[in-house]
């Protein structure tokens, strides 16, 4: 059996549907991985996918020519995009449509999985007579984007909601997506999510697959943070990064810097510029005299650090996280309890939930804005004081119940995508 599978152009999309690609095709399944060239760089840089195995291949979408002097192909991926672009590159994905409804012909797939944010993808294949399913990257609270939703939005998500891309808001692309599907997977695991989420369309499964945490990579740089939190005592360090997606602003930067030395706590942080950023260096953006001071403290490193293996190392205590819902399931499966800062999107409610089922808590903030004192306070009690006892106890907990669980959950799924196939009768 053979599926097409397209992300939206997110890093935080990408990867989940790469580790669904790779338990899929462990399956026996025929995987065709289709983004643009850049969002597929990294996949092929880490796949180095031998000769011998051809279960998984990735197919270059091309966006259309006429965007290009706007968005040079190395925008075409959220991950460094300068924030102005942002519309520009959901309205070129959008035109794509032509391109995407070709590879279909030509690969004649017997079931197309795709993303919220471009119904067309859906439809291109009810068009060729190919069964469609959506597959959720955020977690199942977060289908507060479904047209009966239980949950409320926060308002600056509301507001998201209605923001317009060819006479289209996000909105309404989220209500169509959903009606293009005939199933939804949601990356998630019945242990977080309750039955609320997954009866809240009716005439719509959703379907569990568990939480879809990559295996660690091996990088020639690995060394350096292993050899650095082999140093440390166990549960004694707070790993701090935001994704690929947010980038902190120069005062955020600053309050996060004072909260991290104020804590007194070690911590490894990943700091991040996007491309239209005129801030050059780490030196730059953080207060004077820091660095100085938290020497054998902190370590401090620009744009990437292998996360996995940092939230699986046993000095890592704590993760101080955006609550973007890949890198809030990853911690959850590594037992790591979570100081949550959520900044955009579904990130509060993803914080809410953290908060809710007990392995994390949430830093107040003062009229939406950061502030050392919070910072500090809530590392503190989650990871050194007495408070967080619970909080460290819970994690640990749900770590074993999710690893339990996971296989049960995605071989359901991958059983519900044959039947689906096999009862449209239009499995070749």
């Amino acid at each position: 059996m053979s599926i097409v599978m397209l992300p939206h152009l997110a890093y935080g999309h990408v990867s989940p549907y790469f580790e669904l690609a790779k338990k899929l095709s462990n399956k026996g399944f025929q995987i065709y991985l289709c983004s643009t060239p850049i969002c597929l760089e990294s996949i092929r840089n880490n796949l180095m996918i031998s000769s011998s195995n051809n279960i998984i291949q990735l197919i270059d979408l091309q966006l259309p020519s006429s965007f290009h002097q706007e968005l040079p192909p190395h925008y075409h991926s959220t991950k460094n995009l300068p924030p102005h672009l942002k519309n520009t590159l959901l309205a070129a994905f959008d035109a794509s449509k032509p391109a995407f409804s070709d590879i279909l012909r030509n690969l004649k797939p017997d079931l197309v999985i795709y993303d919220l944010l471009q119904p067309w993808a859906g439809e291109a294949a009810r068009e060729q007579n190919i069964e469609a399913v959506m597959f959720l990257t955020c977690g199942g609270m977060n289908s507060s984007a479904a047209p009966e939703s239980p949950y409320s939005l926060d308002e600056e998500l509301s507001e998201a909601m209605l923001d317009t891309v060819n006479g289209i808001t996000t909105q309404e692309r989220c209500t169509r997506s959903f009606v293009a599907a005939k199933m939804v997977l949601i990356k998630a695991s019945r242990e977080i999510i309750g039955g609320d989420c997954l009866s809240m369309i009716p005439q719509l499964e959703m379907v569990p697959i568990g939480p879809l945490v990559p295996k660690p990579q091996d990088h020639d740089d690995d060394e350096r943070f292993m050899n650095w939190l082999n140093k440390r005592n166990p549960s004694s360090v707070v790993f701090v990064s935001f994704g690929t997606e947010y980038f902190l602003s120069q005062q955020e930067i600053e309050e996060m810097a004072y909260g991290l030395e104020l804590s007194g706590v070690d911590f490894i942080w990943v700091v991040r510029f996007h491309g239209g950023s005129n801030i050059r260096s780490i030196h730059e953006a953080l207060p004077g005299g820091f660095l100085e001071r938290i020497e054998g403290k902190g370590m401090i490193v620009e744009g990437w650090a292998p996360q996995a293996k940092i939230l699986q190392h046993s000095s890592t205590g704590g993760f101080v996280s955006h609550c973007g819902w890949s890198s809030t399931l990853e911690a959850m499966v590594c037992g790591v309890p979570i100081i949550a800062i959520p900044m955009q999107l579904d990130q509060p409610m993803n914080a809410k939930l953290v908060v809710d089922i007990g392995v994390g808590m949430e830093v107040p903030k003062q009229n939406k804005k950061l502030v050392r004192k919070e910072v500090a306070s809530v590392i503190r009690r989650v990871v050194v004081e007495e408070e967080g006892k619970e909080v460290r106890r819970r994690v640990k907990d749900l770590s074993e119940r999710l690893k339990k669980k996971e296989d049960e959950e995605f071989d359901k799924a991958a059983e519900k995508l044959v039947k689906l196939v096999q009862q449209s009768g239009n499995h070749k």
